[in-house]
């Protein structure tokens, strides 16, 4: 699954580079690069992305939540006192 995340973002890269580097000779094709290939990486990479390596992820872990403030307070002033 991550190669195919891999290549779709190079795929999508590729084609936005494309789209800069046609611009002189074919307007409207390279903003339909440009275009294609922004919203491939946002809308189909992107996704795969965060689907793929955070399975198995508690989110709840990551949110800003007052037990996990007490945690960083905590671990802030068991810093403090080694230094």
């Amino acid at each position: 699954m991550k190669y195919l995340v891999s290549i779709i973002t190079l795929a999508c890269i590729t084609a936005i580079i494309y789209g800069f580097n046609i611009q002189q000779e074919n307007l409207p094709l390279s903003h339909k690069f440009i275009g294609f290939g922004t919203l491939g990486l946002f809308l189909v990479a992107m996704p795969l992305f965060l689907f793929t390596y955070s399975k198995g992820k508690k989110m709840k872990d990551y949110m800003l939540t007052e037990e996990n403030v007490r945690k960083m307070r905590k671990k802030e002033a068991e810093k403090t006192d080694n230094q």
